[in-house]
Parts: structure tokens; sequence; C-alpha cells
């Protein structure tokens, strides 16, 4: 588990903070690595001599205190935001925070003066069915397996993770600094929204965790330390809770598999409980994303034929 020391420490970079960010918290977690919190959404923030990088871009309506925040660390522009999907709580303030910075790509873009909105392609096609503002939009998308970026002297590697929360999903690697951050996929203060209307799958999401055990992160010892991984929502962790989460909902898929192929009913599946031992820690009875909208979910996807 992350060290207790590490999650109560809000560092700067060895100088005394630009200003005191209103409501948005900061903390600092390895290398350059920073996370945000206090806007209902985990944002990550590498910084260093040549710019601001941000993973996400939080809710629109907390664009001021972000940039509060990430001032309270940095004066440097922001050269970089990454858009994990296309939610509104990820991509809602690229274009408040992306005016001022500067253009990091070298692209047919690089005249805009602004700094540059990186998200998988499914993204950029997402906001414009959706009408988003045009001044909102990636900038730059990929639609390959990943792409590879640098900035502040360290590599980061973005990662598509396909049918996950849904078909745009992006992971973040910041190399140097050995921390992960995983948007929607993972989070720690709930099941995982999976937005099947838009491609998601509950195998979709098991998929990129394994990869992120089994092809990214390295612990310090004991299965603990090591690589941090900075969740969409929630507590900043390492392999030993993002191991906990994955084999929490194999369970429940499991369960739910063997009710289906015994013909259970979405009524007689719900009625059960299936994640009843776990309900304490990520369920929720009202909101915009309940257990039951969770179970209901993963039924529908475990009853279509071949269902992985």
């Amino acid at each position: 588990m992350i060290n207790v020391l590490l999650l109560l420490a809000t560092l700067t970079l060895g100088q005394a903070p630009l200003q005191r960010p209103s409501k948005i918290g900061v903390l600092h977690i390895q290398g350059n690595v920073y996370l945000l919190y206090g806007a209902g959404t985990n944002i990550t923030m590498q910084v260093g001599e040549q710019a601001v990088v941000l993973v996400d871009s939080g809710p629109e309506d907390f664009s001021e205190d972000i940039r509060a925040a990430i001032r309270s660390v940095s004066n440097k522009p922001i050269g970089f935001i990454i858009n994990t999907s296309a939610d509104a709580d990820r991509r809602g303030g690229n274009e408040n925070l992306a005016k001022g910075g500067f253009f990091m790509l070298e692209s047919a873009n690089s005249s805009l003066p602004q700094a540059s909105i990186v998200a998988h392609l499914n993204v950029l096609q997402r906001m414009t069915a959706d009408k988003r503002p045009a001044a909102s939009w990636p900038t730059d998308t990929y639609d390959s397996s990943d792409w590879k970026l640098y900035a502040n002297g360290e590599p980061l590697i973005v990662e598509h993770i396909p049918a996950a929360h849904s078909d745009g999903d992006s992971i973040v690697f910041f190399r140097k600094s050995d921390v992960v951050s995983t948007g929607a996929i993972f989070d720690m203060t709930r099941y995982p929204v999976i937005d099947d209307k838009r491609g998601g799958s509950l195998q979709g999401v098991l998929n990129g965790l394994n990869h992120i055990l089994k092809d990214i992160t390295v612990p310090r010892q004991n299965e603990e330390g090591g690589t941090y991984i900075i969740p969409g929502r929630g507590r900043a962790c390492d392999r030993n809770d993002l191991a906990n989460y994955r084999d929490m909902l194999t369970i429940i898929r499991d369960r739910i598999q063997a009710m289906v192929a015994k013909g259970m009913t979405l009524d007689q599946v719900k009625a059960s409980r299936p994640t009843y031992d776990y309900d304490g820690g990520y369920g929720a009875e009202d909101g915009p994303w309940t257990t039951n909208m969770f179970v209901e979910a993963v039924y529908r996807e475990l009853s279509r034929k071949d269902p992985r």
C-alpha cells in the first residue's frame, strides 16, 4: 500500500508555492508526477523545466481551481493535455486549460496558440458527434495501439485499451517517474463504469488491468511500492491494490457467468447479489452509476454469444 507519508505529503519542486489552490488538492506521487484531486475526478500532472503535462482536464466548472493548483507547483505553460476518454469529467476543461499553453507537437495544428490536446481517435469522433465546441476537441489523435511522446526529459507512453470503459480509453505511463495514469478503467471508489453503448465491456476493463499488471508495473517488494498507479478516482495505489481490484472484478464476472449458464434471468441474478461482499467498498444504491447498473451491464455482456 502506498506509504502513509506519501499520502500526507504535498511537495513542491523545492521552492515556495507560487499561489495556493482554493479547492483542488495537490499530492506528489514520485518523480515528476503529481495527483490533482478534489474536482470529482483525478487529474495527473507531470512537471519539469519545459512545460506542464496533464492527463485529463477535469470538469469545465473547475478549470480555474485546477489552474490555481497547477500554479502552486509550477509556473511553466501547459504543453500537453491527454484525454483518457470522451467523458465530460475527462475532457471538460480542455478549452479553458489549453489556452495560454504552447503546442508541443509537430503537426498540422502546430500554429495553434494553445497546448496540444491528445486522445484516441474515437474520443474526437465522440466529441464531434456530441457537437462539443471545436476548441475543446483533441488537436492530435492516434488510432494505433499506442503513441509515444516525450516531455520534460521523460518518455510518455499513451496506450489504447480497447472496449474497456468505452471504445476510446487510454492509459498513460510516465516511464522515468514510474507512474501509470489509468483513467476510468480503474476506479477505487466504485465498480468500473461500463459504457456498453459506446463500446465498453467488463472484459476489456479486465484486459487493460491485466496488461498494466503484467507488462508495466514492477513492485519494490512483496507486490507493494515500486510503480505507482493513479486511478480515475480515489487514492493513489500500487500493484497490490490494482491486483486486488482485478481479482474482485474477475470473481464477480465468474459468478454472473455461472448464473447466466444456468439460465437465470437478470432479476434473479440481481436478487442473488453477486457483488454483496464487495459492496461496502465499491457499491452504490444511487447516483450516476449504481451497483445494479454495473450488474445489468455485466449480465448483458455475458448473455451475448461469445462475450469474450
